[in-house]
């Protein structure tokens, strides 16, 4: 079992012309991704890469494919709409690749979202991957910018607000002989769809996966509402990293929502609520493996 994603998610991509769209889709195809349809403006009735069918809006796309998830690989001024389009034809999950969006346009975002049926992953994130059990992936889904080939299927949940850090404990575990269940990125933009929190309760409910490993940052406070969640309810071993322990104060660090400012936000908040929730802290991003595993 998995969350979010399975093998029968039918997948439209938007922004599939563009050649970063364009790239990550051939890749996600070759994984074994059912990429049934794209989306942009002005094209529909091309084929891209000769099999997969562009229609002109999602809502056509939806209806003559049956495609239930969207990538956006749409550029920033106009991501944000692109999103909006999909709430309005009512996809069941969008995964929003895009970074550099406007925070007024995802504040506005979110409250047109607010009790629509759509979950949103992202923006700024690397996507989802729920891996296959083949040497050719098949029985996974791939939706994003995830290296592919450096899972394998399992019983490990990860979610991460860092696309890199992600891959460093997706291979750490898959080196060890360790899959995992579904690898969620959540992206580290200050607005986002969907936070640790409520990827962490999936996980909890998801009887396939029997260990988490949760990575954070500095700046804001998910990482806590998490653990608190956590310490409460959680029937399942989780290890966690917090990046960004040296960044002094009011320093932007790489992600749009890692800034500390009052006093709040901090590596030692952090790691702190997390040690008080039972969750196993790794000292180093090389650790995160470990740290798990040394918990099972």
């Amino acid at each position: 079992m998995s969350i979010l994603v399975s093998a029968e998610t039918r997948v439209l991509v938007q922004g599939i012309t563009g050649s970063f769209g364009a790239r990550h889709t051939q890749l996600s195809l070759a994984y074994g991704t059912k990429i049934v349809a794209g989306v942009t403006p002005g094209k529909g009735g091309q084929l891209f890469d000769g099999k997969v069918p562009i229609f002109d809006t999602v809502a056509e796309a939806m209806k003559q494919t049956g495609a239930n998830v969207s990538a956006i690989f749409v550029p920033p001024p106009f991501a944000a709409d692109a999103i909006l389009e999909g709430v309005d034809a009512s996809l069941e999950l969008i995964v929003c690749i895009t970074e550099g969006i406007p925070v007024n346009d995802m504040v506005k975002v979110k409250r047109v979202m607010e009790g629509k049926r759509t979950r949103l992953i992202g923006p700024n994130c690397p996507g989802i991957v729920t891996p296959g059990t083949g040497k050719d992936s098949s029985g996974g889904c791939r939706i994003g910018i995830a290296p592919g080939y450096i899972h394998k299927k399992g019983n490990i949940g990860v979610v991460s607000r860092s696309g890199t850090l992600t891959y460093e404990a997706v291979w750490q575990l898959t080196c060890r002989g360790i899959g995992q269940s579904t690898c969620v990125g959540i992206g580290g933009d200050p607005v986002n769809g969907t936070s640790h929190l409520v990827v962490i309760k999936m996980f909890n409910a998801d009887p396939d996966t029997h260990g988490i490993i949760m990575i954070g940052e500095i700046g804001g406070a998910a990482e806590e509402e998490a653990a608190e969640w956590i310490r409460e309810n959680c029937k399942k071993p989780v290890a966690g990293f917090i990046a960004g322990a040296t960044a002094p104060p009011g320093r932007r660090m790489g992600h749009a929502g890692a800034i500390v400012s009052g006093g709040k936000g901090t590596a030692a908040a952090k790691i702190a609520a997390f040690k008080a929730a039972g969750i196993g802290v790794a000292a180093t991003p090389s650790e995160m493996a470990e740290t798990l595993l040394g918990m099972m």
